[in-house]
């Protein structure tokens, strides 16, 4: 009797498993044409693409929308730009776009972010023994609140940028989102769930350099922490 139910027993502990693995928490994408949150100086406001990216969760239910600059200024060769420009051709402190939450989130460091817009800006993670092993890669977007940040040009340092940053998270550490390499999405931004349990969204952005254009692929993760938290 018992050699006969317990591969019964097993099968269904193993039908369990894969369908809890089959069924993880799901979000979805999709584009709007939204304006610019009301909190931001209008010349940030200009700089931004007429289209915005909805983060979705399971229910339907907006997370965070984000509008991203219509063009990314780079230090980059003709070759660099004809090839698909990186991060490193960009300047530290650069704004690359804003974002807003529509309820309260935590960033890659678990750090809760309140509900509200907040410009997002390139920054290094430093390259020191206190950093060691937090993040896979050193590429983040800080974010700074809106009535913090009135100007679209690149910042005075990025120290001052990671000072403006910690009003986000509210203690003496900056709030980021983790930047993830990816491929050329295509024309439409997609989103991708990552290891560690990282959803991330893919899309292009157009970038200049010395009047020549080029692209620029943004990995932003809107989901997922750093194991180090």
């Amino acid at each position: 009797m018992q050699l006969r139910t317990f591969p019964l027993a097993v099968a269904a502990v193993l039908l369990s498993v894969l369908s809890a693995a089959a069924d993880p928490a799901e979000y979805a994408i999709k584009e709007a044409e939204t304006p610019p949150p009301k909190a931001l100086d209008k010349s940030i406001g200009d700089l931004l693409g007429k289209k915005s990216i909805q983060f979705l969760d399971a229910k339907g239910e907006l997370v965070c929308e984000l509008w991203f600059r219509k063009e990314v200024p780079a230090n980059a060769t003709s070759q660099q730009l004809k090839n698909g420009i990186t991060f490193q051709e960009v300047a530290e402190t650069t704004l690359l776009g804003v974002v807003q939450f529509a309820r309260q989130v935590t960033d890659y460091r678990k750090q809760k972010i309140k509900p509200g817009a907040y410009t997002l800006r390139l920054g290094f993670q430093p390259s020191d023994g206190d950093h060691m092993g937090t993040a896979p890669y050193k590429e983040f977007c800080l974010l700074v609140p809106a009535e913090d940040d009135r100007k679209p040009g690149p910042l005075d340092s990025p120290k001052d940028l990671q000072e403006r940053s910690t009003k986000a998270t509210g203690g003496s550490h900056p709030g980021g989102l983790l930047l993830w390499p990816e491929k050329d999405p295509g024309e439409a931004p997609k989103l991708f769930s990552r290891e560690g349990g990282c959803w991330v969204v893919a899309m292009r952005l157009p970038a200049s350099a010395k009047n020549e254009k080029g692209l620029l692929i943004l990995g932003l993760t809107l989901v997922g922490t750093s194991p180090a938290a």
